[in-house]
């Protein structure tokens, strides 16, 4: 079996010389189109990443999978907090290295996220034009609107009072407040209580099951939906479970029609953890398809071209 692709460990750095990690795909021809990639809330690329930048690779795309900055192999303290303003400077500092990578043809950068960062690649692509494609599966779309959706109004005085007392203690040199990410039961504090979510993220062993509390926060304070217009020029795809739980539905119906043309919908059967495993096949199919429209579709012609030239000369 002929080899259709190499995958080895890379490391590069941010505009303020923190190391990211993770793996770098090379295609069997080279120079190829690159897809960065990074995963959402907490999750490592572990969390099955590797199946989607090998359906990626073998259609003859570099790919960038890393960490996100304080999880997984990448540094940053505090450990294990999620900012999706970082996030996003991380991910245009994944597109600088790339675009210096030899393997890499600079202009050709496509861009995928799940969930959480299905959020981070609408912001990116909305500020930066260095971005000809966009993936964003299962997106986070509003910190806001999915707010309004975990806990009644009358309840945001005291919530906002734990952040503030988290502040301070942080301030005063205490270590951050950590809550767990899922819970198998109901009786315990857990952001997430799906039993789908906790077989996920329990696939990868060494994956910890908590964030600090003000990841919370921060991710209540990320409204990609803001931008959601300003993705045009680049072609923009959704995939989008039809009975999504964590990142519901209609929110994401609400932000695709948000934005401009180019752009595509893919509904899906299945629940928020599904394109893992389940719908693996539709989810990496219509994103490869996606990628090799609007990144390989000039070289595509090209091979074309010299097939019809090659048969023409044995005529």
């Amino acid at each position: 079996m002929s080899i259709m692709y190499v995958r080895k460990d890379i490391g590069f750095n941010t505009e303020n010389s923190l190391t990211l990690r993770g793996w770098f795909y090379t295609p069997k021809t080279t120079p190829a189109p690159c897809i960065i990639m990074a995963h959402g809330f907490s999750a490592l690329k572990e969390h099955y990443l590797d199946k989607f930048a090998a359906r990626f690779a073998e259609a003859g795309m570099c790919v960038l999978v890393y960490d996100n900055r304080n999880f997984g192999d990448s540094d940053g303290e505090s450990r294990l907090e999620v900012d999706p303003i970082l996030q996003i400077r991380d991910m245009r500092s994944a597109i600088t290295f790339a675009q210096q990578l030899l393997e890499v043809i600079p202009e050709k950068i496509g861009i995928w996220g799940t969930s959480f960062s299905g959020g981070v690649v609408l912001a990116v692509s909305a500020i930066d034009k260095r971005v000809s494609c966009v993936v964003s599966q299962v997106p986070f779309i509003s910190g806001h609107h999915k707010s309004l959706r975990l806990e009644r109004p009358e309840k945001w005085p005291d919530i906002r009072k734990k952040y503030d007392d988290e502040r301070r203690s942080r301030l005063q040199g205490n270590a951050p407040t950590m809550i767990p990410v899922v819970s198998e039961s109901s009786e315990k504090p857990g952001i997430m209580r799906q039993p789908d979510a906790t077989a996920f993220f329990k696939s990868v062993k060494k994956w910890p099951n908590k964030v600090t509390l003000r990841s919370v926060e921060n991710s209540g304070e990320f409204e990609p939906i803001g931008t959601i217009k300003q993705i045009s020029p680049a072609p923009l795809l959704f995939l989008v479970a039809d009975k999504d739980t964590v990142n519901t539905t209609d929110i994401a119906f609400k932000a695709f029609k948000k934005a401009r043309e180019p752009k595509k919908f893919v509904l899906f059967s299945g629940d928020h953890f599904d394109p893992y495993i389940n719908q693996f096949e539709i989810c990496s199919s219509s994103a490869c398809q996606w990628f090799e429209k609007f990144l390989l579709g000039k070289n595509i012609y090209a091979n074309k071209k010299q097939e019809r030239v090659r048969a023409m000369s044995k005529l």
